[in-house]
């Protein structure tokens, strides 16, 4: 995802923030599963929504969900890092817990669409963006309707919307193509460890070890 020159919020933090997108069905929700069962300091974002809970969901699991107030409120005090408006619904990441778990050395990953995505790296510094991409649009149409789920009008539909959230994969850090599921779950755990990494959250994480020895 290509950076702006400066991010309207820039404080330096341990943790890092991800970002992962995908069209559906390229397999971004298993990746991003088995990541967080492997990796030990990654949590993954609850989005704030103000839909009603379906049976079955928890609030603060699987949503947070607000009055529609609550959440405008939010919005208008630059509460969020992104939001969407989406079939009469407001959908918002925190900017408050994202920047509560950088700040205890906690990662945190966003599974949002590349509209989102664009909004966060306008707002924070070194956000490390990753796009996960089917092996081909056959295969694509192929998991969708393995999936059993959805309705021969959704599949066509996210058919359509695929083509246009592929060519996104330019504008981000990281590409991964999602044709061996061990592969790729390796390439994206290897880009959270090799970020962990890099000068700013070192040196964050360990300042005082790093000036000791002459940085």
């Amino acid at each position: 995802m290509s950076k702006p020159d400066q991010p309207q919020h820039s404080p330096s933090y341990s943790g890092s923030l991800f970002i992962v997108s995908a069209p559906s069905g390229a397999g971004k929700s298993s990746l991003v599963k088995a990541l967080l069962a492997e990796v030990q300091g990654v949590g993954l974002s609850i989005s704030n929504t103000t839909r009603k809970a379906r049976p079955g969901e928890v609030d603060g699991k699987d949503y947070n969900f607000i009055s529609q107030p609550e959440f405008e409120a939010l919005r208008d005090q630059d509460g969020f890092l992104e939001w969407a408006h989406v079939h009469g619904n407001y959908y918002g990441t925190s900017k408050a817990w994202v920047e509560g778990q950088m700040a205890i050395d906690r990662d945190v990953l966003l599974e949002i669409d590349w509209q989102g995505a664009e909004q966060v790296v306008r707002k924070v510094k070194n956000v490390v963006s990753i796009f996960i991409l089917p092996p081909s649009m056959e295969e694509l149409e192929k998991r969708l309707r393995g999936r059993g789920t959805d309705t021969e009008e959704v599949i066509l539909k996210r058919m359509g919307a695929a083509q246009l959230e592929i060519e996104q994969a330019r504008r981000f850090d990281y590409v991964i193509l999602n044709d061996d599921f061990t592969q790729a779950l390796l390439e994206l755990k290897s880009i959270v460890f090799a970020s962990r990494c890099r000068f700013n959250q070192q040196m964050a994480r360990h300042g005082a070890q790093l000036k000791s020895i002459g940085l």
